[in-house]
């Protein structure tokens, strides 16, 4: 069984108290087994409100690739003069550090 949420709580609760209110100022008892038999009504109904609030529904979480159109893309052709150019800069800032 999961475990119930803040919303239960909170709604159980109000319900409970107010429900609980309603029924001993409408009925008008004082006596002990009356105020004993509303409570307990008043329980049944704060546990019935609670377990009908909605749970939180989980999200299916579906796997995506990374690169879903890697597969079909050809290498890119890098021409040499680039890659000359590319390593000299790198030795250059090397040495200078």
């Amino acid at each position: 069984m999961p475990r119930p949420t803040a919303a239960q709580f909170a709604y159980g609760t109000c319900t409970v108290i107010f429900s609980t209110l309603a029924m001993l100022l409408l009925s008008q008892t004082s006596s002990g087994p009356g105020v004993a038999l509303i409570a307990v009504a008043a329980l049944a109904l704060g546990l019935l409100v609670a377990m009908t609030v909605p749970q939180p529904r989980t999200r299916a979480v579906t796997a995506v690739p990374a690169h879903p159109l890697a597969a079909d893309r050809e290498p890119v052709q890098v021409p040499a003069a680039a890659r000359v150019s590319a390593g000299a800069g790198e030795a250059t800032r090397g040495r200078a550090a």
